[in-house]
């Protein structure tokens, strides 16, 4: 038996709020649960499952809507990130929140590098084992990103009237500012 538009009409009009209610419930975030919830309208219109009872359908959709929060929720903790807004929050000065934009501006091969290596203490063999590459890609890699972000930074220091006294590696800074005790 095929579901159709009207079908999946009249569960949201019959079932919508409350599955809404739930799966904001289970995850937080109202963008997030709108996802959530076409996702599990979808698989209603793909199974198109044969209920027995209104109540079973109910049943039925409220499992799904929670398998789909579940599978959302441990998606989102193997992937976690940091937002680049709230990590700017934490650096003391505004160099230091541009120095950040210019690393993330970065390519990712050069990025994820330069982040696992400074920001998170990894060696050059422990980077190539975790993104199995060798240690001599790795090498480069960590090259090639600090010269592309000291090349960006220096830009930055060159414009007229700007004095640089002593100037730092701009890595050096930032990871500075993690040892002063500014969690990135």
């Amino acid at each position: 038996m095929h579901k159709s538009e009207t079908d999946v009409k009249r569960i949201l009009q019959s079932h919508g709020s409350a599955l809404y209610r739930s799966a904001c419930l289970l995850v937080g975030n109202p963008h997030d649960v709108q996802d959530i919830l076409q996702e599990v309208l979808l698989r209603y219109l793909e199974k198109s499952p044969a209920f027995q009872s209104g109540e079973h359908e109910k049943a039925w959709l409220f499992r799904v809507t929670t398998n789909c929060c579940m599978d959302f929720l441990r998606f989102r903790k193997r992937h976690a990130y940091t937002d680049i807004e709230s990590l700017k929050e934490c650096l003391p000065c505004p160099e230091q929140k541009n120095q950040l934009e210019e690393l993330y501006a970065l390519p990712a091969k050069y990025k994820t590098v330069l982040i696992l290596h400074y920001f998170e203490g990894y060696s050059v063999t422990e980077i190539a084992q975790i993104l199995k590459i060798s240690s001599n890609a790795v090498k480069k890699r960590l090259q090639r990103g600090r010269e592309a972000l000291k090349i960006v930074i220096q830009d930055e220091y060159a414009s007229p009237g700007f004095v640089t006294g002593n100037l730092q590696h701009p890595i050096t800074k930032l990871t500075n500012a993690k040892k002063e005790g500014y969690h990135l």
